[in-house]
């Protein structure tokens, strides 16, 4: 078994920059789950692949975790956003860092 760590660097190299046009099919099938961009995207992904519930709850209860509302995917359809995004099969979370300036 990895540590939790190893399981973040190894989530780093699956993590890439992806077009919203791109994850139409995933979205359809209900798969993309939204972070939102105060989170580490590589912690969420750590934490829903050790299934981590209680975590999960408090974020989704939060609204920091959660499903891409209609709204958002029009925005992000209509822009045809680009977002980081990770695949934890058989999601794909996905979070929306064009506010933040990153260094």
């Amino acid at each position: 078994m990895s540590s939790p760590d190893e399981l973040k660097a190894k989530l780093n190299l699956e993590t890439s920059r992806i077009h919203w046009h791109e994850l139409q099919t995933y979205y359809a099938r209900g798969h993309v789950v939204r972070v939102e961009p105060n989170l580490d995207l590589l912690e969420v992904a750590a934490q829903l692949t050790a299934d981590n519930k209680a975590q999960f709850e408090q974020w989704l209860a939060s609204g920091s975790v959660g499903d891409v509302s209609p709204d958002l995917a029009r925005a992000w359809y209509e822009k045809n956003s680009e977002l980081w995004a990770v695949v934890v099969a058989p999601w794909v979370l996905v979070q929306d860092r064009s506010a933040n300036k990153l260094h």
